[in-house]
């Protein structure tokens, strides 16, 4: 008998069951569109943090306060003046802006229609650069306007649409805490991920901000840009020491709790990578467990499939059908069974892609198609390899007997 008869005798087994064999195959083809969807999950989560990462600029490093003593005052904080004495040419020369950063939440009010912006900074005119925020329509404040207070903002595209649908924002007022701010331009949209939108902020001179909601207390941040991305590194250190020298914060006295810590984005975009590459991997081997449950599900009804077909086995072989083809038709009929639900998981996995999935775009891995799809036809052949088998084994007396 060919391989061709084999095949055929395979599929019409497989048709005798439609319900059956449709059911088998849908094990698998939740598993394979699990493992490869999961997958996909993992891997545009990461991509979407790391897009964001990046976008802060891989030359930057944060500064902020922590709250530890570290030898000197626990109750030091960072201010305004401190960010300035981190532009010393002779101390930190590979400084190229130091941005001091506040932030609050604000309702932002124009011609009676409220929106609560989560994010309202308070900046230099350096931050827009160092941040790479840049502002797509309008322009963004001065040097100047930080000095004398201005009140002027930059607003997102969330802020502007929500506000001004249809109407130009460009030197609008807006009302925030009781005080008027004229809008002078609209940053560039950013893309979004998760459940906090990076186009709802707004942005204005640090000492209206100041002034208007935060007070003159301590400040929440400094961004830091160093002229090189390759000195960031350099710039931490020239950033620590001068931040010791003005917290009074003994370096040598061996305490490892600070006043501030440092965020170093390349170092967090590389702890971010790994801890995406763990997540991924933790996902697949979650969904892996599913096409473990669709093969055993294969072996099921395979030993089914033997069991009702004894007295056909055993015509079979009583007119001369050796073992092996016995073996060959059951093995073919178990791996059409993971083929086939696999091509249709793939499938059902490349329509899922194309929607977002608790708020992220899954990035399809080809390696998890072809690993999936593999995994599938193994399955297939591992698990049919019993019932095969145990069909292959039957003495034709036994099989004729066979009620």
């Amino acid at each position: 008998m060919s391989f061709f008869e084999v095949v055929r005798f395979a599929l019409r087994g497989l048709s005798a069951n439609k319900l059956r064999s449709a059911l088998t195959m849908l094990g698998i083809l939740i598993g394979v569109a699990a493992v490869i969807l999961l997958v996909a999950v993992g891997n545009g989560s990461a991509k979407a943090i790391s897009d964001r990462i990046e976008a802060l600029g891989t030359n930057t490093i944060t500064v902020m306060s922590s709250g530890g003593g570290g030898g000197g005052s626990s109750t030091a904080k960072l201010t305004p003046e401190i960010a300035d004495a981190l532009i010393d040419p002779t101390l930190a020369p590979d400084v190229a802006s130091v941005s001091p950063v506040v932030s609050s939440s604000a309702t932002l009010t124009y011609e009676g229609t409220d929106h609560d912006v989560t994010s309202f900074v308070g900046t230099t005119a350096g931050w827009f650069t160092a941040s790479n925020t840049p502002v797509g329509t309008g322009a963004g404040f001065t040097a100047d306007d930080e000095a004398q207070a201005r009140r002027v903002v930059v607003i997102g595209q969330t802020v502007a649409e929500e506000l001004f649908p249809g109407v130009d924002p460009i030197d609008k007022q807006v009302t925030v805490s009781g005080a008027l701010f004229t809008v002078v331009g609209v940053l560039k949209e950013k893309s979004s991920t998760g459940f906090q939108d990076s186009n709802d902020t707004a942005v204005a001179p640090l000492s209206a901000v100041r002034e208007v909601l935060t007070g003159y207390g301590s400040i929440n941040s400094i961004l830091v840009e160093a002229t090189d991305p390759g000195k960031v590194d350099a710039v931490q250190s020239e950033v620590t020491t001068i931040l010791n020298q003005q917290l009074k914060v003994d370096a040598t006295s061996g305490s490892t709790s600070t006043p501030y810590r440092i965020q170093n984005a390349s170092q967090l975009l590389e702890t971010q990578t790994e801890t995406a590459d763990t997540f991924t991997t933790l996902l697949g081997a979650v969904a892996a467990i599913s096409l473990l449950v669709g093969g055993i599900g294969i072996t099921n009804i395979m030993l089914v499939t033997v069991t009702e077909r004894t007295r056909e086995i055993g015509i079979r072989k009583a007119l001369g059908a050796p073992r092996r083809v016995i073996l060959t038709q059951f093995l073919i009929e178990a791996t059409l069974l993971s083929v086939l639900g696999g091509a249709l998981g793939v499938a059902a996995a490349l329509i899922g892609s194309s929607f977002t999935i608790v708020g992220v775009k899954p990035v399809i891995v080809p390696s998890s198609v072809g690993l999936a799809l593999g995994v599938s036809i193994a399955i297939g052949l591992f698990f049919g390899g019993l019932p095969a088998s145990r069909a292959a084994r039957l003495r034709p007396i036994d099989a004729l007997r066979y009620e």
